[in-house]
């Protein structure tokens, strides 16, 4: 990134799970940014790849979940997002899941769902994701 002076934006994917009333949320690996704090799904998205393959495969290498369906729910560009260290575009989806998630690629130091009315508080989430969730649940 040129010693951090790159006019490059990134491009990454977040997942919103639900299921009934639940939320899928996972706690970040304490060596990332805003490590410790609770996220929903998501990463970079790879060369070559499309925004919605690259949120199939986080969801994947982050909670082992299948995907059943995918839609997009909005697209992020603030320049000025909340906790980030560079600037990214968020390509937001709902994605419907099956099976029990599991935490197993290293970036992910706990994973459970939560009651959308029992969330942790928003002091406890990565980046601007506790506003993506209240959006998307108004």
């Amino acid at each position: 990134e040129n010693g951090h002076k790159a006019n490059l934006r990134h491009i990454v994917v977040d997942v919103i799970v639900m299921n009934n009333n639940q939320i899928l949320l996972v706690k970040r690996a304490r060596q990332l940014s805003n490590g410790g704090k609770w996220a929903i799904s998501g990463g970079f998205v790879d060369r070559g790849e499309t925004c919605q393959r690259a949120a199939l495969r986080e969801l994947k290498e982050e909670t082992n979940l299948d995907a059943k369906s995918v839609k997009l729910f909005k697209i992020t560009d603030d320049p000025n997002r909340k906790n980030e260290d560079r600037q990214n575009i968020a390509f937001i989806y709902i994605i419907k899941a099956s099976g029990t998630p599991k935490g197993q690629d290293g970036e992910v130091e706990d994973i459970k769902w939560f009651d959308i009315k029992n969330m942790p508080p928003e002091k406890d989430f990565a980046f601007d994701h506790f506003e993506i969730i209240q959006e998307y649940l108004s």
